[in-house]
């Protein structure tokens, strides 16, 4: 009986010990063994691991991608106007022992130096930009800016930034007017400037059309002279041929083209002599 319970009591206290001296490690973890406060080991994989009771603790701390979530902060741009910036940031524990150093393992505090720097590179980088640039094209630029200089000086926390964004820009309200009036107006100057352009395109290419209309006119009518020209030296040829060969024929066939000519409409009136020498052939019995 004695045996049983000092067998149970061995059982129970070798338990005891293996949960003392066992830890786990998921993949969403980073874990850091201490002895007696020391770290001296970081680099564990997912999975079960070991230590010593009583002389060894372990701490582990979350290696997904967290969320820098600030509150608003304002800034100064480049003309001292006042702006009210919106911003998050992705980041990671990249180095466990450094964040350890760094931080005392505390996610509030490493939240806390991330916050400040952030806020004094927007600072920075609002105070070289005027506030049209900052709510237009080159916010852009300003979050890569920010992203590169917040890396390299957050890599003694031991951390990495993944990345950063603006949310919004706010304006106080006395200046939003004069900047968006400001920014129609530059718009406006633009679409002006492009609708001169466009005129300035139009004239040009309308007076060159013009212009070849002309030349095409004037070279037709060049061509139509030429040719009309041949034609009636071709029939003024053809006629002096027909007349050489045969006046009278010649003269009894521009007779009849005339009468044709004359009587074509048929209600047209005409007073002549009957013995002008327009009816020649017609009053001649054998049509000489």
């Amino acid at each position: 009986m004695r045996s049983s319970s000092v067998l149970i009591a061995g059982v129970a206290a070798a338990l005891l010990v293996f949960f003392l001296a066992a830890f786990t490690v998921s993949e969403t973890q980073l874990a850091v063994k201490f002895r007696f406060g020391e770290i001296v080991k970081t680099d564990f994989a997912p999975g079960l691991h070991f230590q010593w009771p009583l002389v060894n603790n372990v701490r582990r701390f979350d290696k997904r991608i967290l969320t820098l979530d600030a509150k608003p902060e304002r800034f100064l741009t480049s003309e001292k106007k006042d702006v009210r910036v919106d911003f998050f940031v992705k980041w990671r524990i990249a180095d466990v022992s450094n964040f350890y150093k760094a931080t005392g393992g505390e996610l509030a505090v490493a939240r806390q130096r991330l916050s400040e720097i952030m806020i004094d590179g927007l600072r920075n980088e609002f105070a070289v930009r005027s506030l049209v640039a900052v709510v237009s094209e080159q916010r852009s630029n300003i979050v890569a800016a920010l992203k590169r200089e917040a890396s390299e000086k957050v890599t003694g926390l031991g951390i990495k930034v993944i990345d950063v964004r603006i949310k919004k820009i706010e304006l106080p309200d006395e200046v939003s007017a004069s900047v968006f009036e400001r920014m129609r107006a530059e718009r406006e100057r633009v679409a002006n400037d492009l609708r001169a352009r466009g005129k300035e395109a139009a004239e040009r290419i309308k007076a060159d059309a013009d212009r070849q209309a002309q030349v095409i006119v004037a070279e037709a009518l060049r061509d139509a002279d030429k040719i009309r020209g041949e034609g009636d030296a071709k029939a003024a040829k053809t006629y002096a041929d027909a007349y050489s060969k045969d006046q009278e024929f010649y003269r009894f066939y521009r007779s009849l083209q005339a009468y044709r000519r004359s009587f074509a409409n048929g209600q047209d009136l005409m007073v002549l002599d009957p013995d002008s020498e327009f009816f020649r052939y017609l009053k001649n019995d054998h049509g000489k």
